[in-house]
């Protein structure tokens, strides 16, 4: 099923690339927030699963995709900035449910914390509350390359280090993605990057606290960057929230392999219609082919 697709005015000066699957037999609203540089063409495989369920709702932020063409990009936004275009797109688009990807969690967690009524539930995916030693090099290595405008060496090194788990066809499209990026991306990247290093984690563990909504984190076994313990160190400061380690899979999860996809689905919808989430396939719900040329552009974390 083909997207309605829209550009929403947003924060008073963004305007945003939407996508927007409409399920007509669902009755609950999901949105997808994606990780720095990614685009909608980031979840083609989470959605196999979710739109069979849900009306699910994507977007580009103002410097990606489909968004940067109807921008100007003067200066990189900041992740409150991405925070308050998530809860306005919440409420435009009357969402339910939320799932985040990777830094994407920064924004997430930033938007939950302000408790927008509508949001019923909300899942963390690759995302941690500290910033580990593999992620802290994997970071200062990125700083050089991006603040050079470097694609190959940016696709490389992302490929190599949280992409290593990634089949060979999606690294391919991955370096080609990375290495055309306009010259705003790289530097709205690079402030990401600077941010990260220098952030007092504590401000993400306050979020948490403030959340009063369930919350699931979801991660990799083998995702050394954003780890399981790490991920788990929220349990002490959410009010409601569950863990699921995702075997075998490393930070990008349902990408790397069919294993991995059916376990995060599985995880998925036990947190977001647990009564439905072992029944069987809905008519429209295909089993999974792995390698999706659509799924293989606009990854990166």
């Amino acid at each position: 099923m083909r997207p309605e697709t829209a550009i929403v005015e947003t924060h008073g000066k963004y305007k945003i690339h939407t996508q927007h699957y409409r399920n007509p037999a669902a009755n609950k609203t999901i949105i997808l927030v994606n990780g720095s540089l990614a685009t909608t063409a980031f979840f083609a495989q989470t959605l196999r699963f979710l739109q069979p369920r849900f009306n699910v709702v994507l977007y580009d932020q103002p410097y990606a995709g489909q968004s940067k063409v109807h921008n100007r990009h003067e200066q990189p936004i900041r992740k409150e900035d991405e925070a308050e275009i998530l809860l306005e797109l919440i409420e435009h688009f009357r969402v339910n449910h939320l799932m985040s990807f990777s830094w994407g969690g920064a924004a997430a967690m930033l938007a939950l914390a302000q408790r927008p009524w509508r949001i019923e539930k909300a899942v963390i995916s690759s995302f941690a509350a500290r910033l580990n030693q593999p992620m802290r090099d994997y970071l200062e290595r990125a700083l050089g390359v991006l603040l050079a405008h470097d694609g190959d060496n940016v696709g490389r090194l992302i490929n190599d280090t949280i992409g290593k788990h990634l089949p060979p066809l999606f690294k391919r499209f991955n370096q080609r993605h990375i290495s055309s990026l306009a010259d705003h991306e790289y530097l709205q990247m690079y402030c990401h990057v600077r941010e990260v290093l220098t952030q007092d984690i504590q401000g993400y563990l306050a979020c948490a606290e403030a959340i009063d909504i369930p919350l699931l984190f979801v991660n990799g076994e083998r995702d050394e960057y954003t780890t399981v313990a790490d991920a788990r160190l929220f349990a002490g400061h959410a009010r409601q929230c569950q863990f699921r380690t995702i075997g075998t899979a490393g930070h990008f999860l349902d990408m790397e392999h069919k294993t991995a996809w059916s376990d995060t689905r599985q995880a998925l919808l036990g947190f977001l219609q647990p009564a439905m989430a072992t029944s069987a396939y809905p008519r429209n719900e295909h089993c999974y082919p792995f390698v999706d040329r659509r799924a293989t552009q606009r990854i990166a974390s």
